[in-house]
């Protein structure tokens, strides 16, 4: 099989270091250009990281001597490459018009960013959860006036701990839940030694991320019409966002209402079982199990379990009827691989296998 070519927007963030760590052997993706910001353009990607290489895995070597190009330079950029992932750190209103530019050149983009997500013909998309919402692709293109250039989105990492769990249990009927998350630095960006006032610290406070945990999920699991992503309006869903002293991973504490009646052993079952078409198709980064459930009173814990099926896969624990909900459990997922960087790849491989993403 013939590579499709990738670019990157954003190369040198931290989210753009884990696209290039991703995509560095990948069976159907190939790096050949990166972008960033102007004052990166003409430096070679070594050089314009500067020593700020912030993935645990060494920088490849396939990339460390390739020209970083101005993402503003969008016909330049758009001209070497199939389709593009998009990790820029702008105003929001910036990255619309930045990614609708790359649309219109032809160029589909795959975006880790919030700025299309509530852009009513662009899907986001959680590749096990709500695949079908590629369905309104087409009339997006339309819009912007393209044949193959369109945009796709991937949730907030902060849904991705209890978003697939909810999925799961569709048959039960959750009606409404209580989230709080304990998130990650990286998840701002950040590592300890760039946001040192956070070691032995809790902020409770993650500007945006309250909004985005209660009302994606509700996105994802709405439905196709006109042209369009009507968003569902159950379960209701209120949300803390609590940022804690972990370099990886996002812990959810979750207490939920069910419509219908459910054993501990039938809801065990279903996550066990839960399968989308991501492992039907046995896409690359396509975790085997997508949701495990830990027996032991201590897990999940971030130590021993933020990189099950390489970090794309979500960990369950503490399953119980409470006192005041139905049920109470804890997840966990990794926020830079399945919440960030790696559910994008992902939606890319399952918009390629749907035909949406091909050789220019």
């Amino acid at each position: 099989m013939e590579k499709l070519k990738v670019g990157i927007l954003g190369a040198t963030g931290m989210v753009g270091q884990r696209f290039v760590s991703l995509l560095a052997d990948h069976p159907w993706f190939e790096i050949t250009t990166l972008a960033a910001s102007g004052r990166s353009a003409g430096k070679s990607y070594e050089e314009a990281l500067g020593g700020r290489w912030r993935i645990e895995t060494a920088m490849p070597g396939s990339v460390a001597a390739m020209p970083v190009y101005d993402l503003a330079e969008v016909e330049k950029v758009s001209s070497s490459v199939d389709f593009v992932f998009c990790a820029v750190n702008m105003p929001k209103d910036e990255i619309r018009a930045l990614e609708e530019a790359y649309a219109r050149t032809e160029t589909p983009v795959v975006s880790n960013n919030s700025a299309h997500r509530w852009t009513p013909d662009v899907p986001m998309i959680l590749p096990e959860v709500n695949p079908g919402h590629a369905e309104v692709i087409p009339a997006q293109r339309k819009r912007l006036g393209t044949k193959r250039g369109f945009i796709a989105v991937k949730p907030n990492c902060s849904i991705q701990s209890y978003a697939p769990v909810f999925t799961a249990w569709k048959e039960f009927e959750p009606s409404e839940a209580v989230v709080t998350t304990y998130q990650a630095i990286s998840g701002a960006g950040k590592d300890f030694n760039s946001w040192p006032e956070m070691l032995g610290n809790i902020i409770p406070y993650i500007s945006g991320e309250e909004e985005k945990s209660e009302k994606e999920p509700l996105r994802i699991w709405g439905r196709v019409e006109n042209g369009q992503i009507v968003p569902a309006t159950e379960p209701r869903i209120t949300c803390q966002c609590v940022r804690v002293p972990v370099l990886n991973g996002h812990t959810a504490a979750v207490f939920v209402n069910l419509r219908r009646k459910a054993s501990k052993e039938e809801l065990l079952d279903r996550l066990a079982g839960f399968r989308g078409e991501p492992q039907t198709l046995g896409l690359p980064s396509a975790p085997k199990q997508f949701i495990q459930y830990l027996e032991e009173e201590n897990r999940p814990q971030v130590l021993m379990d933020v990189n099950y099926e390489r970090g794309m896969g979500v960990s369950v624990g503490r399953l119980r009827p409470d006192t005041l909900f139905d049920w109470k459990f804890i997840g966990l997922s990794h926020n830079t691989l399945r919440g960030a960087a790696g559910g994008a790849v992902l939606c890319a491989e399952l918009l390629k296998a749907k035909g949406y993403i091909e050789a220019k």
